[in-house]
């Protein structure tokens, strides 16, 4: 039953406006002519020194810095290092700090590191005095009286508790008991919470499980409530918590024991969403006052997320939830407000029985909209439904101003004062507050930026006000995000591909949005579809025969593949990446029913692969007249654990090179291999160009990978398996991805709930089946020990992995799916036994069917057998390293070199990571995980990769498939180079030329002149093409530590200093083999005999012939042959001397982003 106003409602119309703007003139006249002491020459108080921080373009920076920095890191040694950067000698300090403070940093800076354990605690001391305004200590006297003031002042607290990330049940229930007894607490009556604050690992996917674990969660709080009397506010700061908040409150107010208990929930008007949400719950006030319910009251406020809403757009290629301009926020916040005042639009806002079902918490300190609810209301006889709330500590001369036109007496008589409170040894959790606060008043649009200004003040926004009200109806009321895979991709149908020619160029595939209700139907109709079992059978059936192998052999050789232009090749691609994105539902329901993947694991898979086509088709189009030659057939060989993205990436590059495809998938994902061939097929790939070939693991599969109609053969998977190929076939041309043992590096200057938050999800993710899986963290000094720091990280970590939900793919709630095998010899070793010197911190269980809860082992000794073994499951070691060097040793120890990861927020250790990490994908402050193609091109350096060594996903990788042969002899390259030239090591070589023809020195000169253009343009820069202000994705090229040349029966002395002329360039030590070694001197290069014994990890550049022996040898110990031609192009041959490198680092702190 709704609720309306039985009379006319008054008109928000121009003189109700100008009222407004009078009763804000009135109000500014009270504070007097300097309101927060802009004049004072001495002692600030903290309101005049927050405005001269906020006007400094220096001053929020520093601020931020010195609050993360310094006052938060448990280690006093970290954050004396953080003091003399900020504040010691060169250091220039902002122009808001005043002459005391001043003198203060100064002295700290210059004595931070002789003496931490006096200054820090000291700084520390001080920061809280400086914010004490801002964050209230919730000790029992400070709080007191705190609230006594507030009660003589004739405010209301509204209070706060912030506590550390909730990353477990643990920290979930100790936030919520000391929220319950800071409610039962004398004087207190309005506290806010947070869904997210009492339960750990919310799954976005799963919004009607949140909801229901969520209502049992606050079920006591409630209680608690109304047994005291308190109000209590269901808080919200993230976009994606909007519909579970609302679904959350009305569940729990609809219960009868809640009938008569007021209640409010946070809505946000940077969201366009709010609209709809506020009619949501007018109509539910309505329909609880008809039964006699208490009224519920929604606390309108502005947003304070938005710098993270704008990272987490960026990230995820989305677009921005909130408004763009801070314009249509103001105007989409009267909006709101005419709407609900007075019951105007919304029901439940009209007053019935002499109350208002919806009351209205008018949350703001842009003034001018202060007054106009207030005018709203006085015109609409709504004044009781007003609450009237500011933030604690901000413009109090300005707030008191206000209360001064509340009633005596009654609803919405008190202020209301957002006050976070934090417990004093928890201060550090204060910062995320403290930084979004700075971060969202720093802003020159910002109403307070110009409440504070000395030449500004509340007058300078008249005008924007007048717009705000003018546009009220006008600004977008629809959500900005309108992602609907439910017609994109419907479950069980494929979505049309169109006929219309895709456009060329690349942008990352948008990750599928759980925060969109239409995208959790979407998830649950694919999760119903695999539950059902009938989408994982496949209908191709296994290869046994050879002989079938070799008629699918003559079939791709036959297909004329490589004679389709690139650029035609290039257009099917684009056609392919649409037709995989309307394959969408279909991919994600075989996903979950046959890899046992959730749909968080799964979805950002299927964008991968959408990603792989379109990608790789602007490399096709790059080939275009280049003297390449495609392979004639290609095998793609994958694992399980990615049963879309890698098997359809490595077809998908072959195809873009030119080269016809079998791909033999893993046989315990076969059904996704069909679905996702059958959306290329659909796409345009032609049939035999592309071929589906579901051969077993004996003798058809032995076939395909030694067959001599097949060029090149690309892996994924175990080392073992790589060298098992090449035991068949020693000249195997193999491309492979192969194991990995990562490591993410803890340091004490990391942020710890981030850090932990990070190795569990890099660990855990897909039940640990993942190549670039975390599975070893190495604690860092302080980090390993019972300091402050080390015991709240492992406190963390252990109640973190205890929380994760282990289920299976069809559970929407699972955060940790099944195994997809039962556990091999080696991870069950890693489940059940312990080595010597070694204790669980979580023991793993088995729960069922392939089904093992998490487990992690402390302490793992260098050199032991989990250091260096990969496991593939849900098992994480802890090491303890003394200092960072050391954990750089441990990390770089294991013969691996996939994926590794530093926590830290000091930019020397950072440096010193990046310059020592020996792995092929580094992540800085985030998780080591789920690469994304061109922004973290994927691959590894020494025991991980074998091939060339282009990473998938990046520039290189599709030019591998074919043969490059000398072009015609371009222009003179000097009239190219520009003043790129040869080094001195390059020009030794070339001068050790003058024995060879005419024609092969001129080639040695034009060689050298490339090398030069190529490593000045190409590789001696860092790209990042994607461009992400929040993070910075650098792709860079790094010398080989060194370089075996094989100089075999042919080998000419051109092409053995053509190559030490590129080694020469990029500065890697050469060491040369062979029996052709050319006579005389040949610098760059040690000769080392004809003997050659390969080590793993090792590139050995082969020219002219390579004995059989040697091949055995090099596939024996786990090392690569490049025989390729020899080329003049510096853009090719250098890529025979370097590794390639991705780094991804997290540039933002909050949202607020790092100055680079």
């Amino acid at each position: 039953m709704s609720v309306h106003p039985t009379h006319p409602v008054p008109a928000l119309d121009d003189a109700l406006t100008g009222r407004a703007v009078e009763r804000v003139r009135r109000w500014t006249e009270r504070t007097g002519t300097d309101p927060v002491g802009h004049g004072r020459s001495a002692s600030p108080d903290p309101t005049a020194r927050l405005a001269a921080l906020m006007h400094d373009p220096a001053g929020v920076d520093f601020t931020l810095r010195f609050v993360d920095r310094v006052a938060r890191p448990a280690d006093d040694r970290v954050a004396a290092r953080e003091l003399a950067r900020l504040a010691g000698a060169g250091a220039d300090l902002p122009s808001f700090v005043g002459g005391l403070d001043r003198l203060l940093l100064r002295a700290g800076g210059r004595l931070a590191t002789a003496l931490p354990h006096v200054v820090v605690p000291a700084a520390r001391v001080r920061l809280r005095s400086l914010v004490g305004h801002l964050v209230v200590d919730a000790g029992g006297r400070s709080l007191a009286g705190r609230l006594a003031a507030a009660e003589a002042d004739g405010h209301r607290l509204n209070l706060n508790l912030l506590g550390e990330a909730v990353l477990g049940e643990a920290e979930a229930d100790r936030r919520l008991e000391r929220t319950i007894a800071l409610l039962r607490r004398p004087g207190v009556d309005h506290v806010s919470v947070k869904a997210s604050s009492v339960a750990s690992q919310l799954v976005p996917w799963d919004l009607a499980g949140s909801r229901d674990r969520l209502v049992q969660r606050l079920l006591p709080l409630y209680r608690a409530a109304r047994d005291h009397g308190v109000f209590v506010n269901l808080d919200m700061e993230e976009y994606k918590d909007l519909h579970l908040t609302v679904a959350l409150f009305t569940t729990l107010l609809s219960r009868p024991e809640f009938r008569d208990l007021p209640a409010g929930i946070v809505l946000q008007a940077y969201l366009p969403d709010s609209v709809a949400a506020l009619d949501e719950l007018g109509e539910f006030a309505a329909r609880r006052a008809a039964g006699g319910g208490a009224p519920v009251k929604v606390r309108l406020v502005k947003g304070a997320n938005l710098a993270m809403e704008r990272v987490d757009a960026g990230v995820h290629d989305w677009a921005q939830a909130p408004y763009g301009t801070k314009a249509e926020v103001d105007a989409n916040y009267v909006r709101l407000l005419d709407r609900a005042i007075g019951g105007h639009r919304v029901p439940g806002g009209a007053a019935a029985g002499g109350r208002h079902p919806l009351r209205l918490g008018v949350a703001s300190h842009h003034l001018h909209h202060v007054a106009l609810a207030l005018e709203l209301a006085d015109a609409r006889g709504a004044r009781a439904q007003l609450d009237l709330e500011m933030l604690q500590g901000m413009a109090p001369a300005f707030a008191r101003a206000v209360a001064g036109d509340l009633p005596e007496s009654g609803p919405g008589s008190k202020l209301v004062l957002y006050t976070p409170v934090v417990h004093r040894g928890d201060f550090d959790t204060a910062v995320s507050y403290l930084v979004r606060r700075l971060e969202e008043n720093a802003s020159p649009e910002g109403y307070l930026y110009a409440l504070f200004s000395p030449d500004a003040g509340p007058a300078s926004y008249r005008d924007r006000f007048l717009a705000s009200v003018r546009d009220r109806d006008t600004v977008a009321d629809t959500p900005r995000r309108t992602q609907d895979r439910t017609v994109e991709a419907p479950v069980g149908k494929d979505g049309p591909v169109g006929d219309a020619p895709v456009p060329p160029g690349f942008r990352n595939e948008p990750d599928t949005d759980p925060s969109l209700p239409a995208n959790r139907v979407w998830a649950r109709q694919a999760a119903t579809t695999a539950a059902g079992g009938a989408v994982a059978v496949p209908r191709v059936p296994v290869v046994t025969d050879p002989g079938e192998v070799d008629a699918a052999v003559r079939r791709a050789a036959a297909s004329g593949w490589r004679d389709v232009p690139a650029a035609e090749r290039a257009a099917v691609l684009r056609r392919a990446a649409r037709a995989l994105a309307a394959a969408r539902g279909t991919l994600l329901a075989v996903m979950i029913a046959e890899g046992g993947k959730t749909v968080a694991e799964a979805a950002p898979e299927i964008s991968e692969a959408v990603d792989f086509a379109a990608y790789y088709a602007e490399r096709a189009a790059e080939l275009a007249g280049a003297p390449f030659t495609p392979d004639r057939v290609v095998a793609v060989t994958p694992p399980w654990n990615f049963p879309v993205a890698i098997p359809l990436g490595g077809c998908l590059a072959a195809l873009a090179a030119g080269a016809p495809v079998l791909l033999k998938p893993a046989p315990q994902v076969r059904a996704c291999a069909e679905a996702g061939v059958a959306a290329l097929h659909r796409g345009g790939v032609p049939a035999d160009a592309l071929q589906l070939l579901p051969a077993d693991e004996g003798d058809a599969g032995r076939r395909l990978v030694t067959h001599p109609g097949v060029d090149r053969v690309v892996l994924t998977g175990a080392s073992e398996t790589a060298a098992l190929f090449r035991s068949w076939r020693p000249d195997l041309n193999l491309v492979a991805e192969t194991s990995g043992k990562n490591a993410l590096v803890i340091t004490p200057a990391a942020d710890p709930d981030l850090a932990v938050a990070d190795l569990v999800r890099s660990a855990f993710g897909h039940a640990g089946q993942k190549c670039s899986a975390a599975s070893l963290g190495i604690l860092v000094g302080p980090a390993a020990t019972g300091s402050a720091t080390g015991r709240r990280l492992r406190r963390q970590l252990v109640d973190a992995v205890r929380s994760l939900h282990v289920g299976p793919g069809t559970d929407l709630g699972s955060t940790t799916g099944p195994l997809v095998d039962e556990p091999s010899e080696k991870l069950h070793r890693a489940l059940t036994t312990l080595e010597p010197g070694e204790r669980w911190l979580v023991a793993p269980r088995r729960l069922g069917e392939r089904l093992w809860s998490p487990g992690v082992r402390a302490w793992v000794a260098p050199g032991s057998w989990f250091h260096r073994t990969e496991c593939f499951g849900p098992v994480l070691g802890l090491m303890a390293a003394r200092d960072l060097d050391e954990a750089i040793a441990f990390q770089n120890g294991t013969g691996f070199g996939l994926t590794g990861g530093i926590h830290s927020l000091d930019e020397d250790e950072i440096a010193h990571w990046c310059a020592r990490a020996e792995v092929g994908n580094a992540y800085v402050n985030r998780h080591i995980t789920g690469a994304v193609v061109q922004r973290q091109s994927f691959g590894g350096w020494k025991g991980s990769v074998l091939g060339p060594g282009a990473k998938p996903g990046g520039p290189n990788y599709v030019a591998q498939f074919g043969t490059w042969h000398d072009g015609p002899a371009p222009a003179p390259a000097e009239a190219h180079a520009g003043d790129a030239t040869p080094g001195r090591a390059a020009r030794r070589v070339l001068a050790a030329a003058s024995g060879l023809d005419p024609a092969e020195r001129d080639r040695l000169r034009r060689a050298a002149a490339s090398d030069a253009v190529a490593w000045r343009d190409e590789f001696a820069v860092e790209h990042d093409p994607t461009g992400l202000a929040a993070e910075s994705n650098v792709f860079r090229y790094r010398p080989l530590p060194a370089l075996t040349v094989w100089a075999g029966a042919g080998t000419t002395r051109a092409d053995v200093l053509r190559v030490l002329l590129a080694a020469a360039t990029a500065g890697v030590p050469v060491r040369l083999h062979g029996p052709a070694v050319p006579g005389g001197p040949l610098p760059g290069g040690v000769h080392d005999g004809q003997h050659l014994e390969p080590v793993p990890g090792e590139r050995i550049r082969a020219l002219g012939e390579v004995p059989a022996a040697l091949r055995g040898a090099a596939a024996g110990a786990g090392a690569s042959i490049v025989d390729a031609p020899v080329l003049t192009d510096g853009r090719r041959e250098l890529l025979t001397v370097l590794r390639e490198q991705a780094i991804s680092r997290t540039r933002h702190r909050f949202g607020h982003i790092e100055r680079r």
